[in-house]
């Protein structure tokens, strides 16, 4: 957060964070990738939030953005089965008003199409026999944040 942030935004950037842990917790070997969609989705729907389809998540392997793709709605028992060994960015993005966005002119922005907040919260999980295993880490954002005094969700 930057800045002051009010209630409901804070509560629309916990939701998108838990929503995130939700669709790692389905990333296991066995599932299918629509587990891990169908959290995600499920966890947002939940709270009446809109589902960001045009920007999902994906694979990582030689290169930063592969097959398969990672959306962040779906259902249950859908998409490939998930594998040991398979390293996927699970990567919800989650509107407090509707699920649709617009792409801006200069090539990079996109805003909701209603003007409503926004979240994203990203990892990158590695598939294991043990279970997800989460390669990447928010620790130093949090560290900075804590020796700024600002508040950390």
């Amino acid at each position: 957060m930057v800045g002051e942030v009010d209630d409901e935004t804070k509560k629309l950037l916990k939701i998108t964070k838990e929503s995130l842990y939700k669709g790692i917790e389905q990333a296991k070997v066995g599932n299918r990738l629509g587990e891990i969609s169908f959290a995600i989705q499920q966890k947002a729907h939940s709270f009446n939030y809109g589902v960001v389809r045009e920007l999902i998540g994906h694979g990582v392997g030689r290169e930063l953005h592969e097959e398969p793709q990672v959306p962040n709605y779906g259902s249950r028992g859908r998409g490939i089965q998930l594998k040991e060994g398979l390293v996927l960015a699970i990567e919800p993005m989650i509107n407090m008003g509707t699920r649709k966005v617009r792409f801006l002119d200069d090539g990079w922005s996109v805003v909701t199409q209603d003007g409503k907040p926004s979240a994203h919260f990203e990892h990158t999980v590695a598939i294991m026999k043990s279970g997800p295993e989460v390669l990447s880490s928010f620790a130093f954002i949090e560290d900075e944040l804590q020796k700024n005094g600002i508040e950390i969700l």
